[in-house]
């Protein structure tokens, strides 16, 4: 038996159709959500997920939470904006009673502005999203992981992707850099982890090249390109506000 646990605010234009991509894969459909103001709620009950309103205590939190509330030990976590492609359901179906590991990778496509990247460092992308829940929990403030609590036990690949519907526009991708690299500076303040000013000036330029050239990202094309591109200015404005955090001791 697999539950379903999906973390929300204000997802009305995402919630439908990930629900609908978990029809006749989960046995059991959560929804934790934390206060929207718009139609997620409403839309999900249409699917017949189960609702629970928890404030938001960040993304670890919010996760380990709501899969503590499931029915069932095996747990498929996943984000509003991400759809279960056909084979990837057929994936989960086929391990979920007959499992013969404790947790799953499952790789992430990402679909920016229309066009799924299928290169560079944004494909594969593996996600650890399916697992036993007695046997590990979410750690991390940003770009949050799962992670076993015996680190001897291996985990699993499944065939298939994970499609992430995260950015339709330009603006989407810059609020979000915005938003993330933040946290970034807040985690990197907390742990005591600066950045130096040749990492700060060579290290977007790094990352452009690596995923543009080395990890093959000419082969997505203009969508790619601008994809990359976006990727290494917010590697930039990360470390800049990184800097920034450890000369004030506050961010700006």
């Amino acid at each position: 038996m697999l539950s379903a646990v999906i973390i929300t605010y204000n997802e009305e234009q995402n919630i439908g159709r990930c629900l609908q991509s978990l029809v006749g894969v989960a046995d059991e459909v959560i929804v934790v959500d934390s206060a929207s103001t718009d139609r997620t709620c409403s839309i999900a009950e249409q699917y017949g997920a189960t609702i629970i309103q928890h404030p938001f205590a960040g993304f670890a939190a919010q996760k380990n939470f709501a899969a503590q509330v499931a029915s069932h030990n095996w747990v498929l976590s996943l984000d509003a904006d991400e759809v279960l492609s056909e084979e990837l359901k057929a994936g989960i179906s086929a391990v979920k009673n007959k499992p013969d590991f404790d947790a799953y990778f499952i790789k992430r496509q990402t679909n920016f502005c229309g066009t799924f990247i299928k290169h560079g460092s944004w494909y594969p992308d593996k996600q650890c999203r399916l697992w036993d829940k007695t046997k590990g929990d979410w750690q991390g403030t940003i770009h949050e992981k799962w992670r076993l609590f015996d680190e001897a036990v291996k985990y699993g690949t499944l065939s298939g992707d994970l499609l992430h519907y995260s950015f339709n526009s330009i603006s989407d991708y810059l609020k979000m850099t915005d938003r993330y690299t933040t946290l970034s500076a807040e985690e990197a303040l907390l742990k005591g982890k600066n950045v130096s000013l040749l990492k700060l000036i060579f290290g977007p330029k790094f990352k452009f090249i690596q995923d543009y050239f080395i990890r093959l990202g000419f082969l997505d094309g203009y969508a790619g390109f601008i994809a990359y591109i976006l990727a290494a200015y917010m590697a930039f404005v990360k470390y800049s506000k990184i800097r920034a955090a450890f000369k004030n001791k506050q961010l700006k």
